[in-house]
């Protein structure tokens, strides 16, 4: 009677959810078979996890190698999202939960959990890199590569408009005018906005446009723009995996993901002086609050500026 009721709770639990991983599926039995967790509260467990892994996949690293970046970069990730920190701290709960379990399983090499602070104290500092490093990424497609004209207008739109993956995956043709110089894109609540596109980027994209996609274009391709080999839209994994190659490829050591081109483009152009509420309508946020984070970033420029304008100098 009781495994009966047990695989009805665990069957209510999993309901409209995708099989989770093997890791994730043995965290969850933990939880309702030796903590007494409620149904209600493993499937809350469930989608957390879930997303995490979708970016631990991403970004290609194996399950007993996640560290602390790994779980940073989700956090990140949950913030572009547009979670509050209340969701975000219920995220970080049931990340917490799991990487400790996986640890004391032997799952796990280090106990990534003990270093993970509170969202009180997170911040959402974001991880860019140097423009040297950005020039070099954006240069280390092979020209001999069969997919070098996409893989090369890919890097560039991502650092020439700071868009966030998910507004690239859905990025068609309709969106591009190449003409004037700038796409339109669809961010979250499908609010609509203007982002010019430079030269270099330009003339990427209207070359893979023109020569590659064409060969590429299959039953499934749609009027998406970035396509996979077999003709299918690229999907936000995909898209993660092409920027972490060339990353490594590039000899770049820190973790790089599309965001962190996002994350460059914004801080790129404060650098060079432009207006924070420019940067703030350029990146779709809603609170300027949201792109001051950049501001912190940029010490230096900072410095820099008390330095010519204070009289006491």
């Amino acid at each position: 009677m009781r495994e009966r009721m047990i695989v009805k709770e665990r069957n209510s639990a999993r309901k409209s959810q995708a099989l989770p991983p093997p890791a994730v599926k043995r965290f969850l039995d933990y939880l309702f078979v030796e903590c007494g967790l409620a149904g209600a509260t493993i499937v809350a467990y469930q989608s957390d996890l879930v997303r995490f892994w979708d970016t631990v996949e991403a970004l290609g690293v194996d399950r007993e190698d996640i560290d602390i970046d790994v779980v940073r970069q989700h956090l990140t990730e949950l913030r572009e999202a547009g979670l509050n920190v209340a969701s975000i701290a219920r995220h970080l709960a049931a990340i917490k939960m799991f990487l400790r379990f996986l640890f004391s399983e032997k799952l796990l090499r280090r106990d990534v959990a003990s270093l993970i602070d509170s969202p009180k104290k997170w911040k959402t500092l974001p991880d860019t890199l140097h423009q040297k490093d950005v020039e070099r990424l954006l240069n280390t497609p092979d020209e001999t590569g069969e997919l070098y004209l996409r893989d090369k207008a890919l890097l560039e739109l991502l650092y020439a408009t700071g868009m966030r993956v998910s507004e690239l995956v859905d990025l068609t043709h309709e969106r591009i005018n190449m003409l004037v110089g700038y796409v339109r894109v669809i961010g979250k609540g499908r609010k609509e906005r203007i982002i010019p596109v430079g030269s270099v980027a330009l003339a990427a994209l209207s070359e893979y446009v023109q020569s590659l996609r064409p060969q590429l274009v299959g039953f499934h391709s749609g009027d998406r723009v970035f396509l996979s080999r077999t003709g299918r839209p690229l999907d936000r994994s995909a898209i993660w995996r092409i920027v972490r190659k060339y990353a490594t490829d590039a000899g770049i050591r820190k973790q790089v993901s599309p965001h962190t081109l996002r994350h460059c483009f914004a801080t790129h152009l404060l650098q060079g002086g432009a207006d924070l509420r420019v940067v703030q309508e350029l990146l779709g946020h809603v609170d300027v609050a949201t792109t001051q984070i950049y501001t912190h970033v940029d010490n230096e420029r900072l410095k820099s500026v008390h330095q010519k304008y204070h009289p006491r100098q």
